[in-house]
């Protein structure tokens, strides 16, 4: 199936479960090339039976077929729990796109699909899974839970969020992540989908925030997601262009080559700080480029799942 002609067909993110599918199913044909060859056997309704564990769910009619013992999942099993954390200021919503191809995403879309990847592999493997979202406020809270209509609801909220753009929606990220980390009680996978742009400039705050989130020995993967090219590089021709900070509506008028060379070096070495923290506080830092795949966001999720059960 060509999903940028799906993607456009369906008004850009209103068949969000269908090109999740698509994304997972792409990035599970190329695992034969990948150390997790044998990963794609764990999106069967069946587990490894384990010696000392009850006998009630083997499944008999399997067994005689393969002659391994495997126990029947169920949708109320859950090994696993995961909350997703997606930033929802402004400033996320760059570059202003009226319309979105697989290949051409803001950075809320490309969040908003990487989300829905996981989502779609956590419903496989009977997972339970929340989500937070923020802005200037804690605009949407939902607990980690596994059911089909649970999952409709969250794709449901993904797509709304890409498709109604805030206006100059400022964020002090810190502030909800200590609320998102005193609402997620049991041990769990969290995502968070971030620019790590905000309003707010102080980084120790930032930081004790991000600490926060460890609580309850939770694993923390913070998928750092921008726009290399615009966000990192600045590269813009040098015709006079306005810049404007879509979350104060602040602006300046300026020659992109003449402050080029000491933007990369400001912005460079706020990445680094951000990543250092990180690894001070064992938080898993992934650079997430909204032009690349998203084969490196399912590979982080594969690894950090192995470490998690």
């Amino acid at each position: 199936m060509d999903l940028t002609k799906e993607l456009n067909k369906t008004s850009g993110f209103t068949n969000l479960e269908l090109l999740a599918k698509q994304v997972v199913e792409g990035f599970i044909a190329g695992m034969h090339k990948s150390p997790f060859h044998g990963f794609s056997a764990e999106f069967a309704e069946h587990k490894i039976y384990n010696s000392g564990e009850s006998t009630k769910h083997i499944d008999w009619k399997l067994y005689a077929k393969t002659d391994k013992l495997y126990t029947k999942r169920y949708d109320e099993e859950t090994n696993l729990r995961c909350h997703l954390i997606i930033d929802n200021s402004s400033s996320m919503h760059y570059p202003n796109m009226s319309s979105f191809s697989i290949d051409r995403l803001n950075k809320i879309g490309f969040s908003a699909l990487a989300a829905a990847s996981l989502m779609h592999i956590l419903k496989k493997q009977r997972d339970a899974v929340g989500l937070s979202v923020y802005s200037d406020a804690y605009d949407y809270y939902a607990p980690e839970k596994g059911s089909d209509r649970h999952h409709h609801m969250l794709l449901h909220q993904l797509t709304q969020m890409v498709l109604n753009k805030p206006e100059n929606k400022k964020t002090e990220t810190f502030t909800y992540l200590h609320q998102i980390a005193e609402k997620v009680h049991r041990r769990s996978l969290i995502f968070f989908f971030t620019d790590m742009f905000q309003t707010e400039t102080d980084q120790t705050k930032l930081f004790e925030a991000l600490r926060h989130l460890k609580y309850n020995k939770h694993e923390v993967v913070l998928f750092h997601v921008f726009d290399k090219e615009k966000e990192l590089d600045f590269d813009f021709d040098n015709a006079p262009r306005r810049f404007v900070d879509v979350e104060t509506g602040e602006h300046i008028n300026l020659y992109a080559e003449n402050i080029q060379e000491s933007y990369q070096k400001a912005v460079k070495e706020y990445f680094q700080a951000v990543k250092l923290k990180c690894g001070q506080y064992q938080i898993k830092y992934v650079e997430a480029n909204i032009n690349d795949a998203f084969d490196h966001i399912l590979t982080t999720y594969m690894v950090e799942r192995q470490k998690f059960i």
